[in-house]
C-alpha cells in the first residue's frame, strides 16, 4: 500500500486549513451595524412607525450583511446624547437620529466618533460625518388645505401643533394658504401640545378644537388619537406621517405619508461601499419621499380631481405651495405676486400667514 509522505501531507492539511479559514471569514464577516434613535414608540402608527418601516427596508435589501438596532421613545436632550453615544461606541457605522431635538446631541457625539456616519432628520447642522435629511411635508399640507377648504361647513379648521419650530409653522402656513385659496372665509385655530407623541393630550386637543366649532382636524403630532376623536365626533380629519385610515375610516380624508425607505437603503449602501458623503437632502412628492394616503371615498368627484391635479402640479413644478401673493397675520405683504419663498426662508419660517388665529409662541 502506498502511503502519503509527511511533507505532502502537511502541505495538504495547510491548504485545507487556509481554505476553511477563508470560507469561514467570508461567511462570518461582521455585518454593517446601523442604529436608529426614535422619539416615539414604533407602534405610534405615525412618525416613528414610518421610520421603522425604513429600517426594515434596510434589512430586506441587505439581509445578513447588515444588523440594525433601534432605541424607541428617547427624549430629546441629554437622554438622546447618551443613546447616540452608546450606539456609536458599540460598533454602529451609521446612525439615524430621527427627531429635530436630536440635532445638537448628534453633532456633539459625531465630533467624538469621526469614523461613524450620522444622519439627522429635519435638522440643519451638518459636519464631515453628519448629514441632514427631510421631506417637504408642506407639499402634502397644501393638498390637505385644498380638500379642507371644500369639505368644511363651519369654516373653522382645528390644527394640533407639536412644537413651534419652522417645520411645523411651515406646515400650518402651507395648509392655510391653500385652504383660503378655495375658501377665503375659512380660518385656522391652532392648539400647541408641546409634545410629539402623547395620545391623551392629542385627543384632548382635538376635542377642544371641535368644541370651538372646528369640523376638520389637522395634526402635526404622531398618534392617531386626533383621527379617533374626529371619528367619534363626526368631523373630518387628516392623518400625519402614516396612513391612519384604520383609526377613523369615515373621518379620515387622507394623510401626508413619509417615505424613508429608499433614502435609508441608499445611505446604508453608501456606507457599505465606502462612498458616503455628508450633505443635505430635502425631497418631496416628486422625489418619492412623500406620498398622499388614499383619499376618502366620500370626497366629491370634483374635490378628488382637484387634489390629484394639485399632486401633479407640485411634482411638475407648476405649483409652489408658497407662491405669492402672501400676507402675514397683520396683512403685510411677505411675498409679492409672481414670486415664491426660497428654501432659506422656508427653513427659518417663524410667522403666521393671514387666516391663522392666535399668536405664535416664541
Amino acid at each position: 500500500m502506498k502511503t502519503l509522505g509527511l511533507k505532502p501531507l502537511m502541505g495538504w492539511l495547510g491548504a485545507a486549513a487556509l481554505a476553511l479559514a477563508l470560507n469561514a471569514g467570508t461567511a462570518l464577516a461582521d455585518p454593517t451595524k446601523v442604529g436608529f434613535v426614535y422619539v416615539g414608540p414604533i407602534g405610534d402608527h405615525g412618525w416613528t412607525y414610518r421610520h421603522d418601516i425604513g429600517r426594515k427596508a434596510i434589512e430586506k435589501a441587505f439581509g445578513a450583511k447588515v444588523k440594525t438596532t433601534f432605541v424607541e421613545s428617547v427624549k430629546e436632550g441629554a437622554d438622546a446624547e447618551r443613546v447616540i453615544r452608546k450606539l456609536a461606541s458599540t460598533g454602529h457605522k451609521l446612525i439615524f437620529t430621527t427627531s429635530f431635538g436630536y440635532m445638537n446631541p448628534t453633532v456633539k457625539v459625531a465630533k467624538s466618533f469621526p469614523d461613524v456616519r450620522f444622519e439627522h432628520a429635519t435638522g440643519y447642522k451638518q459636519a464631515g460625518n453628519v448629514s441632514t435629511y427631510m421631506a417637504r411635508f408642506y407639499e402634502g399640507r397644501h393638498i390637505a388645505g385644498l380638500i379642507a377648504g371644500k369639505m368644511t361647513k363651519s369654516n373653522v379648521i382645528g390644527y394640533i401643533g407639536s412644537f413651534p419650530i419652522p417645520e411645523v409653522v411651515r406646515g400650518i402656513n402651507a395648509f392655510t394658504l391653500a385652504l383660503r385659496q378655495v375658501n377665503p372665509k375659512a380660518t385656522v385655530k391652532v392648539v400647541w401640545v408641546n409634545t410629539w407623541y402623547d395620545p391623551g393630550k392629542e385627543g384632548a386637543a382635538a376635542k377642544a378644537l371641535i368644541d370651538q366649532g372646528a369640523d376638520v382636524i389637522l395634526q402635526h403630532t404622531d398618534s392617531p388619537a386626533p383621527v379617533q376623536a374626529a371619528q367619534e365626533r363626526g368631523v373630518w380629519a387628516v392623518g400625519q406621517a402614516s396612513d391612519m385610515t384604520h383609526f377613523g375610516p369615515k373621518s379620515h380624508l387622507t394623510a401626508i405619508v413619509d417615505v424613508w425607505d429608499g433614502y435609508y437603503v441608499d445611505r446604508t449602501r453608501a456606507v457599505m461601499d465606502g462612498n458616503w458623503k455628508s450633505g443635505d437632502t430635502w425631497g418631496g412628492l416628486k422625489d418619492g419621499m412623500l406620498a398622499m394616503a388614499p383619499y376618502n371615498p366620500a370626497l366629491p368627484a370634483d374635490v378628488l380631481a382637484m387634489a390629484k391635479q394639485a399632486e401633479a402640479d407640485i411634482m411638475s413644478g407648476k405649483v409652489h405651495p408658497f407662491q405669492g401673493p402672501i400676507r402675514d397675520q397683520a396683512g403685510k405683504e411677505k411675498v409679492p405676486a409672481g414670486k415664491s419663498l426660497d428654501d432659506g426662508a422656508l427653513l427659518s419660517m417663524n410667522w403666521y400667514v393671514e387666516g391663522v388665529q392666535g399668536k405664535l409662541p416664541k
